[in-house]
């Protein structure tokens, strides 16, 4: 007994050593909170909090600090604002930005939907997980297995909206960028045109060689199902929570879907609901975004620190505050670029758009819902949808005048988070 703390101290220093090497070998394999790099300049240092704390506690010159790569994911509803607010992100020159990857998942197992049953949804939750993880961790080989065609020696022209994403549109990803385009980032039309073979090993070295990675989605209905995402310890799950006005939601999806939303566009013509009409994409949209904001702003351990709300209305009417705030939750420096877009793409006044358009005149484009939608799906609209637009500071209008009355807003100031 006499000697039985020395084999305690022993069993003590044992344990200890075998935690190091574990947690060394761990971070040899996998970026871990912060990476030290005699390359400040050439890495991620424009985040100026970091470099200053390293800076004033006297940490040797020789070594510097790159702040730890974020994985954000813009977590949204169809037709929220979020192509536009999905740009904040792709104009970051240190951001490597996919819009829609899921997209693939969808389409790839859709056909099993009748086949799999009731587990079918528990089954895309699964796969969307994995396939996030590998995609923020820049394995894009991951994807080949759900886009259609499948890839070839990893060359594929099917990537959902590949041009969307700049990082895909220019070297060394697209080979095929003259020096004009370099001046000037491509826009879609271009990148459609001499970008469209895409080399997914080269994607992945180009989403390797950035600082970040920004993913968008409006495949995942609630965050709750992004829990297991925010605690893996090999990621910096950061989530932005983009919500709009169900009513405003609904009005875009009718215009822009115009198939898909027929029996909706006969009502909104005529003011009468067809019969045996389905609610359920209203009660679905409110249903699913007030439950993931009920989950947001209660701070659960496993969102803490990793949780923004932001309203698109709040976005498109101060969207150079908004984009700021939105940075400094993320830790990352906003840089100029994406200031000068948001300067250059909020006060476009010119009345033809594309579908997916991201130039508008931001602080009109809010309201402009309200002289397409007729009054009889609002009404209906706001008694199957109250609590979601009484818990996001939407007003509720009592009548077609009312509705149509652009210069009295309908969203409420609000604070959230």
């Amino acid at each position: 007994m006499k000697c039985s703390w020395k084999l305690v101290f022993l069993l003590v220093c044992i344990c200890l050593a075998v935690q190091y090497t574990a947690i060394r070998s761990i971070h040899d394999c996998v970026p871990g909170p912060y990476h030290f790099s005699s390359l400040w300049q050439q890495g991620s240092g424009k985040d100026h909090s970091l470099k200053s704390f390293y800076n004033n506690n006297s940490v040797s010159s020789n070594i510097t600090i790159v702040p730890a790569r974020k994985h954000i994911l813009l977590f949204t509803q169809t037709r929220s604002g979020s192509s536009f607010a999905g740009q904040l992100f792709n104009q970051h020159p240190d951001i490597f930005y996919m819009f829609e990857p899921l997209y693939h998942v969808q389409q790839t197992l859709y056909n099993y939907k009748n086949h799999l049953g009731k587990p079918f949804n528990r089954v895309v939750q699964v796969v969307n997980r994995d396939l996030l993880f590998n995609l923020y961790t820049c394995d894009l080989h991951f994807l080949e297995g759900y886009i259609h065609p499948e890839p070839k020696n990893h060359l594929t022209v099917s990537l959902f909206r590949q041009s969307s994403s700049q990082a895909l549109c220019t070297p060394p990803v697209c080979q095929n960028s003259k020096k004009e385009i370099m001046k000037a980032q491509p826009d879609e039309g271009w990148c459609q045109k001499y970008c469209r073979i895409l080399n997914l090993t080269l994607a992945s070295m180009a989403c390797q060689s950035r600082s970040h990675v920004s993913i968008k989605t409006v495949r995942i209905p609630l965050i709750s199902h992004l829990r297991l995402l925010t605690e893996d310890p090999r990621l910096d799950l950061r989530i932005v929570h983009l919500v709009r006005d169900p009513r405003a939601i609904m009005a875009s999806r009718i215009t822009t879907f115009p198939a898909e939303f027929s029996a909706w566009k006969i009502w909104n013509a005529t003011g009468k609901q067809p019969p045996s009409m389905d609610l359920t994409e209203i009660t679905k949209i409110c249903q699913d975004m007030e439950d993931s904001v009920n989950t947001g702003p209660k701070k659960p351990a496993w969102l803490h620190g990793r949780y923004l709300l932001v309203r698109y209305e709040d976005l498109a009417l101060n969207p150079e505050a908004k984009a700021k705030e939105i940075y400094r939750f993320l830790d990352v420096y906003i840089g100029d670029k994406v200031l000068n877009w948001i300067s250059q793409n909020t006060n476009d006044t010119s009345t033809t758009k594309a579908k997916y358009s991201t130039k508008r005149d931001s602080k009109t484009a809010i309201e402009n819902w309200r002289l397409s939608l007729n009054f009889d799906i609002v009404e209906t609209m706001q008694k199957l949808c109250k609590n979601t637009l009484d818990l996001l500071g939407y007003k509720i209008v009592q009548s077609q005048v009312e509705l149509k009355n652009i210069s009295n807003s309908l969203v409420e100031p609000k604070t959230f988070n």
